[in-house]
C-alpha cells in the first residue's frame, strides 16, 4: 500500500509489514508496539508452531529413540514431547534447519539440509498467505485496531512473488535499511555468534558451497565445519539480500534506517517515523 501523509493519518486500522535482515530490530520494534495495543504477527513463530511443528517434533523423537530409556517411554506413550518455541526464541526452528557439514561436528547431510530448506521455504510462503486472515482475526475477534507483521529476513528470497504481492495489497511495507558500515559489521558479528534460522536460495547455496569447498581444499560438504561454513556464508548472504529488499521497497513500500528505528520508544515515535518515510518518498 502507498499513501500520502494525510491518507496514512486517516487510515483507521494501520497494518504494517517490517522488511529487513534478521537481527535488524524487527522483532524488538514489534514487541514495543505489541505492548501498546498492536497485534503482533510473527511469521517465524507461525512457521514453528504451525507449519514446522510436526517435522521439528519428528526430528526430536528420532533422536530420542536412539536412547533405550526414552525409546521405551515414547513407545508406551508414557511421555510426550512438546515444541516450546517463543517469539523471541526460535531455537526449535534453528535446531530443525541445522547447518550443512560434518555430522561428527553437529552438521546435517547436504541432502537433508536441502530437504529442510525446501520445507522451510514452503512454510514461510504458507505463513504469508495466512496474513490476511490474521488481520481479520486481529480486528474482528480480538479487537485490535492495528497490526504489525514481523516477517523473516528471507521474505525477499521466496521463489513465488505472490506472497509479496499479497502483503503489498494488505499492508504498508516498511524496509529497515542498514546504512552504517560499523553497524553492518556488528550485525554480521552478532548473528555469526548467535545464528537465527536462515533460508538460502538453492542456486545461491550451490554457488557458495562450491566456492567454500574450493577455498578450503575440501571435496564434499560432509567434510565442512558446520559452524565455520555458517560464519563464512552469512556476510555473503547479507549482501546478496540488500538489492532484493530494495527491489521490494523502492516501488511498493517505504524505507527507514536502523538508526531511526533504534530511536523508537513508543507508538507515537513509530507513527512519526512512518509519516517521515512517506513524506520523503
Amino acid at each position: 500500500m502507498l499513501f500520502s501523509v494525510d491518507e496514512f493519518r486517516a487510515w483507521k486500522n494501520k497494518r504494517v509489514t517490517l522488511l529487513g535482515m534478521s537481527g535488524v530490530g524487527k522483532t524488538h520494534l514489534s514487541g514495543i508496539l505489541r505492548g501498546q495495543g498492536w497485534f503482533h504477527y510473527s511469521s517465524d513463530y507461525r512457521i514453528g508452531t504451525r507449519y514446522l511443528d510436526e517435522p521439528i517434533l519428528d526430528l526430536v523423537k528420532q533422536q530420542a529413540m536412539d536412547v533405550p530409556f526414552l525409546r521405551d517411554l515414547l513407545r508406551r506413550d508414557w511421555i510426550y514431547i512438546h515444541n516450546n518455541i517463543r517469539i523471541d526464541d526460535l531455537g526449535p526452528v534453528l535446531s530443525y534447519i541445522g547447518k550443512p557439514g560434518d555430522p561428527e561436528r553437529g552438521g546435517v547431510s547436504l541432502e537433508d539440509f536441502r530437504r529442510r530448506q525446501a520445507r522451510y521455504h514452503d512454510a514461510e510462503v504458507a505463513a504469508m498467505y495466512d496474513v490476511p486472515e490474521f488481520i481479520r482475526k486481529a480486528e474482528r475477534i480480538y479487537g485490535y485496531r492495528n497490526f504489525i507483521n514481523d516477517v523473516g529476513g528471507s521474505l525477499c528470497e521466496l521463489a513465488d512473488p505472490e506472497p509479496v504481492r499479497l502483503l503489498i495489497e494488505h499492508t504498508l511495507m516498511l524496509y529497515i535499511q542498514i546504512t552504517d558500515h560499523a553497524e553492518e559489521e556488528e550485525l554480521i558479528r552478532r548473528l555469526q555468534s548467535a545464528p537465527k534460522p536462515l533460508y538460502y536460495r538453492p542456486e545461491f547455496l550451490d554457488e557458495q558451497l562450491a566456492i567454500y569447498l574450493d577455498e578450503n581444499n575440501l571435496q564434499y560438504a560432509a567434510q565442512m565445519d558446520p559452524d565455520g561454513f555458517t560464519r563464512w556464508i552469512f556476510p555473503r548472504l547479507f549482501h546478496s539480500r540488500i538489492p532484493r529488499y530494495e527491489a521490494i521497497a523502492e516501488p511498493r513500500g517505504y524505507t527507514v534506517t536502523s538508526q531511526e528505528v533504534s530511536q523508537i520508544r513508543d507508538e507515537s515515535d513509530f507513527l512519526e517515523l512512518l509519516e517521515a518515510a512517506i513524506a520523503r518518498k
